[in-house]
């Protein structure tokens, strides 16, 4: 019986409560247009920072690498010095041929390793020396892009100070007025300003057209819309359409 006596809420009511909620999130859009693309910026920065520390990461671990191949290298052919040294000596003591042939053989292989492995150290001596060159450019460039992010971090700040007490006063205006509207109707606004490029799902008429589209509306559409007895959306953007005399608009 209590529900019976409620106060029916009229399509004029529903229209200026829709109107209002349009007018806040347009004011909020208003504000991420302020911000403008310095969140994605931001985003963008920390993200390239983080490519940049990993890469430098990964040049470091090869940087090491490179030079401990390089120190290794360098003792084998200290090893085959000291290894040729030994077979010289026992040279001078050999008992027949066969002995010889063999110190011999051992010699000219050692021999051939340290060239080969002057020849590993030489190379990974340059990689080593490019992967510094390369260490130092990405720290450089890691620099200049973390200073682009403080500044970029420090703008979006200044912004979001100035306005986050008004975004969240309308954010909570918004939230309110949501409460007073059906779900199904709301969820129908939602779908339309999702779709609405300019994010406006409640337009005026303006001089006989749709404020969203801007498309002519029959003078029987105009007439029933200025009556506000039913909601009536654009036949072509599918606006919500509201007669500016409804909300005191001139």
């Amino acid at each position: 019986m209590a529900k019976k006596q409620e106060k029916e809420i009229t399509v004029e009511e529903k229209l200026k409560t829709l109107y209002a909620l349009q007018q806040k999130l347009s004011e909020i859009d208003n504000i991420k247009i302020l911000r403008g693309e310095l969140p994605l910026e931001v985003a963008d920065l920390e993200d390239e920072i983080i490519g940049l520390e990993t890469r430098i990461k990964k040049y470091e671990t090869e940087l090491k690498e490179a030079d401990t191949t390089v120190s290794n290298q360098k003792q084998k052919a200290k090893d085959s010095e000291l290894k040729i040294a030994k077979y010289k000596e026992q040279l001078d003591n050999v008992r027949n041929n066969r002995e010889f042939d063999h110190l011999s053989k051992e010699i000219e292989f050692e021999t051939l390793e340290i060239e080969l492995s002057d020849k590993r150290a030489r190379e990974f001596t340059q990689d080593s020396k490019n992967l510094t060159e390369q260490i130092e450019k990405s720290k450089t460039f890691l620099e200049e892009r973390s200073a682009d992010l403080a500044q970029k971090k420090e703008e979006l700040d200044g912004i979001v100070s100035e306005t986050k007490q008004q975004e969240e006063q309308l954010r909570e205006d918004v939230k309110n007025i949501e409460a007073e509207v059906e779900p199904r109707l709301l969820t129908a606004f939602k779908r339309i300003r999702k779709s609405a490029r300019n994010g406006l799902a409640v337009v005026m008429i303006e001089r006989g057209a749709c404020g969203g589209c801007f498309n002519k509306i029959p003078p029987q559409k105009q007439m029933d819309i200025k009556i506000g007895k039913k909601i009536i959306v654009c036949e072509y953007c599918g606006r919500i359409m509201i007669d500016p005399e409804l909300i005191g608009a001139q």
